[in-house]
């Protein structure tokens, strides 16, 4: 009797709640296993869902994939955003440090973000195309604002596409590292953030 009444006066989820936890799930699942490896029955078995519920939420596995890994780039985000009065330079290496520490621990949701986009999948493509517009903006203000490399980068009218181009690099030195790289973060760290400001400091 006392379990019953637990279930009936147990709080019911708003639509944003259930959304945020079926993503948290998604998010340590697609981490800790192979995209192809994780079902979507596991995840509406650990959220307590149905599998019809979470299919109203998410139409396909691709789809849920793809809020999973826009919910997280929104957290990096947030994570990384800019922090007024300390310089760039000091900015470029501890985003970079947080951004490492996530690819490593979600190391199989990073990889099958990139090959879906690489194979043309429109569902991810798309949440790429935000993030990196997001991502984008996010170091171009960071730069803008610096006092030391903002009338450089005020200067450059290619600057845009060099932190572009710069992202790219950056996504293709994490997937190298991933596969076995001897370098340590540390190492990783410190090339990216020499990259970056090797087309951009004075």
């Amino acid at each position: 009797m006392a379990a019953n009444q637990g279930e009936r006066t147990r709080r019911r989820l708003s639509t944003e709640e259930r959304r945020e936890q079926l993503l948290s799930v998604g998010a340590r699942l697609f981490s800790e296993s192979p995209y192809d490896e994780v079902w979507i029955e596991q995840v509406a078995e650990i959220a307590g869902v149905s599998r019809g519920l979470l299919y109203h939420y998410f139409p396909t596995k691709r789809d849920f994939f793809a809020a999973v890994v826009e919910r997280q780039s929104e957290r990096m985000l947030q994570m990384t955003a800019a922090v007024p009065g300390v310089p760039a330079r000091e900015q470029l290496a501890a985003g970079l440090d947080i951004f490492l520490e996530y690819v490593h621990t979600h190391a199989h949701g990073f990889r099958a973000f990139h090959r879906a986009d690489a194979a043309g999948d429109q569902a991810i493509r798309r949440v790429y195309q935000r993030a990196l517009a997001a991502q984008e903006r996010q170091i171009l203000a960071t730069l803008a604002a610096d006092p030391e490399l903002g009338p450089v980068a005020q200067q450059r009218a290619d600057l845009k596409l060099a932190v572009r181009g710069w992202l790219a690099f950056t996504t293709a030195v994490c997937l190298e590292w991933l596969r076995g790289s001897d370098l340590t973060r540390e190492q990783v760290r410190d090339l990216c953030a020499r990259a970056l400001l090797g087309v951009i400091a004075p």
